[in-house]
């Protein structure tokens, strides 16, 4: 059983991201989105790291919760 916290910054460990809390916060501010591009197929991700996304998302687990907090983040205005 896999019992890694789920957590903003564990999602972008899995990301192979700095998961940092400054650099959590200088990567969505790098990396706005428009609100017509999905988060999983923005370009700012590799293919896997676009495929975890997805697979997560459509697990609809408690990871669920955690992506849609940094869609979120990433589709606020500036």
């Amino acid at each position: 059983m896999d019992d890694t916290a789920i957590t903003l910054q564990n999602l972008f460990e899995q990301l192979g991201l700095s998961s940092d809390e400054a650099a959590i916060t200088a990567f969505i501010d790098s990396n706005r989105l428009p609100e017509d591009v999905k988060l999983a197929d923005a370009d700012i991700w590799t293919k896997a790291q676009s495929q975890l996304l997805k697979e997560k998302l459509l697990a609809d687990d408690n990871w669920a919760m955690v992506i849609d907090e940094l869609n979120t983040r990433l589709h606020q205005a500036c």
